[in-house]
């Protein structure tokens, strides 16, 4: 998910009659959440990346490979999810059909995140971050909650079919 200070206009409740107005930030200025939800678990793990570029992304999977008891990934077809290099790290890929968002799994932790952070302006980058992160740490608390979001049973089957090296 890109986090940036280009702000986006959510809708709010108003006095019916009342138009309601909405302050908007315009700063191009941002860094990007990776994200891995064990919906299953009811985990998520997550660090900042500068870009969406193939290496970044490599990085990233690498580094939370080895911190986490990652046994598969649910991607999309994004350029970056694509690379070779990334799938090459040998984790069984779990892919999901072209133009589907609502089938992965982060979109759903995604769409709690902005609906906790968007709407408001902040003074900085690193403010907007921390607010981030202040809600993650709060769906973290609840893994009732994230298995609700994204302990889909069709995850948990295609987890369950993976060979015996990674389901374990």
């Amino acid at each position: 998910m890109r986090v940036g200070l280009r702000g986006m206009v959510r809708r709010v409740w108003g006095r019916r009659g009342v138009k309601v107005c909405q302050r908007l930030q315009l700063s191009y200025r941002w860094c990007y959440l990776f994200l891995i939800v064990d919906g299953r678990a009811g985990k998520l793990y997550w660090c900042w990346i500068d870009s969406m570029a193939a290496e970044e992304v490599l990085a990233a999977v690498g580094g939370l490979q080895q911190t986490t008891e990652v046994k598969a990934l649910v991607w999309d077809g994004a350029p970056s999810h694509r690379d070779a290099d990334v799938r090459a790290l040998g984790l069984p890929l779990i892919g999901l059909p072209p133009y589907s968002p609502e089938l992965n799994p982060a979109e759903r932790v995604l769409q709690e995140l902005r609906r906790a952070i968007e709407g408001k302006v902040y003074p900085a980058l690193a403010d907007k971050v921390a607010a981030v992160e202040a809600a993650l740490a709060k769906l973290e608390a609840d893994p009732a909650q994230i298995r609700s979001l994204a302990g889909w049973d069709w995850i948990n089957a295609a987890v369950e079919r993976l060979p015996a090296a990674h389901a374990a």
